[in-house]
């Protein structure tokens, strides 16, 4: 559901990303994890379409993210590391902007707004102020808005930054629930505790290079580490200290 091919983005002499290359199946969570710095930003950019690669090219499903945009994110949910609200519109009047710019059938909408709200404790909120809510509603809004149209590939950046433990772990559930029907979800965290419970494959990055791909198993055994944050530290070459 999502291949990537020698992913190159250069910002005139730096180098953000090199021959970033890797195939993500449907039904699989795969998380990408590295040090501030190692790419892992411009990498999803490009995935979704936001960045122009220097070299490269990116497939969401059939379709090339570059020469069929719009067929591509119709079937793409993002959420970004810093998302946008419009803090004077109700959570109610923030769905309805969003099933329009899907161009969803009113009772769609209305019908997958109301099941998400409902799931997320979002339910008794609907006419309150996106300004009123707190950090982890909000964040719980961001989510629910970004999987209104039901999209079959999810590329998420920290999305877990800031959550208390209910919303991390109603957030958690709903990912397993999407991928056990199908969905393909892509991640960057730098919380390798949720890594470890979520993760089906892991990417490491650094330097703007991917320098490991595979199960938590695969890894630590090919690398002698005893666990994922050491396995971390001695792909990416940072320190603990």
């Amino acid at each position: 559901m999502i291949k990537a091919a020698g992913l190159t983005k250069r910002f005139g002499a730096l180098v953000a990303l090199e021959d970033f290359s890797i195939e993500i199946a449907k039904g699989e969570i795969v998380a990408l994890v590295g040090p501030n710095g190692a790419g892992k930003t411009t990498a999803l950019h490009l995935l979704v379409g936001l960045l122009t690669p220097t070299a490269g090219e990116v497939y969401l499903g059939d379709f090339h993210v570059m020469r069929q945009a719009l067929e591509a994110k119709r079937i793409l949910g993002f959420l970004p590391d810093q998302p946008f609200l419009y803090e004077h519109l109700t959570v109610e009047e923030t769905l309805q902007f969003v099933g329009g710019i899907y161009q969803l059938d009113p009772e769609i909408w209305s019908l997958q707004a109301q099941r998400l709200a409902i799931l997320f404790g979002l339910a008794d909120k609907m006419n309150r102020r996106v300004n009123q809510l707190s950090y982890g509603m909000k964040s719980r809004l961001v989510l629910i808005a970004t999987l209104l149209h039901q999209p079959q590939i999810l590329i998420l950046d920290e999305p877990f930054f800031g959550l208390d433990p209910q919303t991390l772990h109603l957030m958690k559930q709903h990912l397993r629930e999407c991928v056990a029907q199908g969905m393909t979800v892509f991640l960057s965290t730098h919380q390798l505790s949720v890594v470890e419970d979520l993760a089906h494959r892991i990417a490491f990055l650094s330097q703007g290079r991917l320098v490991g791909l595979g199960t938590l198993k695969e890894m630590t055994q090919r690398h002698g580490s005893a666990c994922l944050e050491d396995l971390f530290f001695q792909l990416t070459g940072s320190s603990s200290g």
